[in-house]
């Protein structure tokens, strides 16, 4: 068995892999990242390592992990190094990847967590923790119901939720006299920066009025567009890496050679130069993180629930079906009229792009991961883009086969294949009633939207079809209105 990678063992792994070209020795945290999964170290953390190439050693990034261990557990024995695999169709080439300096588990010490984001070396806070983590309501404003919001408000000391984390170490620097830092959302979450501040107000509101109207003056949250494809790791690709890079790698990384970060540029403490190395900046973010929330991310979430009722185990797989890629492309029709025109956006040449990414079977992207938590990104990736043509009289035809084709992989889905936030409410849905209803109430899709009935009347028949013929009749019977 190989040697685990470390910085003890880089100089023995293959000479054709790209390795870390600065000394880590010198390298000093100025980033603290919540959600220290596969899609940070193969976006951002990437981006970040570019730099510390650059000698900008003082941006170096602490990993936290809002609850599980395994990550941590997995990378510190290897001196938090791991190798990135960019992968397209039949050509692979390995990057290591050095700008993670260590990682912290909040549960198992959310003090030191706080501590660490109160250090004034910390001048960015960034985010990848998928929607659910910002518990929001129906109304899209902080869900004080939540039982984890509750225990941060009761308890600030023992932070579970990034807004107990966030506003914890920002009450933190304050009594000390230390600048605040940004906040930067990298999730897929339309506004995501304006999203985020307003949530952080809401919560610290709780906690008192000036320290709320503290964050709303003095705390900066950019909004960004992050864009790659990040297959969950599996044991293969574990096995893979190793006996190319000549070194055990517990936890490697693959994803696809398109990576995308565009950012609004509102860093107050200051920021690695990541423009260098193909990051945008920009003054407004929301048409560039449009497009893609709907035209890649709506796709995939069409993708994934048609590649689940049709038994297709990745996207490529799926894409690769004419059926489903006719009605993706039929669904791009519909989406891309609802983008902000004028915007120096090329939606065309961008869903030609999506295409080939979609079918690049060098990256085995389980479309049962991609169909988690649906209730979560439905709503800004296909139901608001429904609620827009409604209104101006436009047909919906794709986008309710969409929630359609979501329901009804929910309702038929065996176990262990995808989960959903919103299960525990699920699981108490009444047969012998309007089953669209009900899921829309729980999910509040369209909650207040006079569209919304309309809307829901479409998807029940959609439904009505795939449960009476089947979804590949249902999906033929649209394709052919296409």
């Amino acid at each position: 068995m190989s040697a685990p990678l470390s910085d003890a063992t880089l100089g023995s792994i293959d000479p054709r892999v790209e390795q870390p070209g600065y000394d880590r020795s010198i390298v000093t945290p100025g980033i603290v990242h919540l959600g220290i999964g596969a899609f940070h170290r193969a976006h951002q953390a990437a981006f970040t390592d570019d730099c510390l190439w650059d000698g900008e050693s003082h941006w170096g990034i602490i990993g936290v992990s809002l609850r599980s261990r395994d990550t941590r557990d997995a990378l510190k024995k290897q001196d938090c190094l791991y190798t990135l695999a960019i992968r397209d169709g039949d050509r692979q080439q390995l990057r290591v990847i050095g700008s993670v300096c260590d990682i912290l588990v909040v549960p198992e010490n959310p003090a030191l967590v706080l501590e660490v984001m109160s250090s004034p070396d910390i001048r960015i806070v960034s985010l990848t923790v998928t929607e659910k983590a910002y518990f929001r309501n129906a109304a899209g404003d902080l869900d004080f119901g939540h039982r984890d919001i509750l225990a941060d408000l009761a308890d600030p000391r023992r932070p579970r939720t990034i807004f107990g984390l966030i506003v914890g170490a920002i009450e933190q620097r304050r009594l000390r006299r230390i600048k605040p830092f940004t906040v930067m959302s990298c999730d897929n979450l339309a506004a995501n920066g304006r999203t985020l501040h307003r949530l952080l107000v809401q919560f610290a509101t709780r906690r008192s009025e000036e320290l709320a109207d503290f964050i709303r003056d003095h705390v900066s949250c950019p909004s960004t567009m992050v864009d790659r494809i990040v297959p969950a790791t599996t044991a293969l690709d574990r096995s893979e890496v190793g006996a190319l890079l000549g070194a055990e790698d517990a936890w490697p990384v693959a994803c696809e050679p398109f990576s995308q970060w565009v950012i609004e540029d509102d860093f107050p403490s200051g920021r690695p130069s990541w423009e260098h190395h193909g990051a945008t900046f920009v003054n407004d973010v929301e048409p560039f993180e449009l497009m893609k929330l709907r035209l890649l991310n709506g796709a995939h979430c069409a993708i994934a629930y048609l590649g689940q009722l049709l038994r297709h185990e990745t996207v490529a797989d799926s894409f690769s079906d004419p059926r489903v890629a006719r009605f993706v492309r039929a669904l791009w029709r519909e989406l891309i009229p609802t983008l902000q025109q004028g915007a120096g956006l090329k939606p065309a040449a961008y869903v030609e792009d999506l295409a080939l990414r979609f079918g690049n079977s060098a990256l085995k992207h389980r479309t049962a991961q991609i169909a988690n938590d649906g209730s979560q990104k439905l709503p800004q990736r296909i139901v608001a883009a429904a609620m827009e043509r409604l209104d101006r009289g436009e047909p919906v035809d794709h986008l309710a086969f969409v929630v359609a084709a979501w329901i009804a992989a929910l309702l038929s889905r065996q176990p262990d294949t995808f989960t959903d936030a919103l299960d525990p409410q699920f699981v108490h849905l009444d047969p012998s009633s309007n089953i669209v209803e009900q899921i829309f109430t729980i999910a509040g899709f369209a909650s207040g939207d006079p569209h919304r009935i309309p809307f829901a009347k479409q998807v029940a028949t959609q439904l009505a079809r795939i449960d009476e013929s089947g979804v590949a009749a249902a999906l033929g019977a649209l394709n052919g209105k296409a």
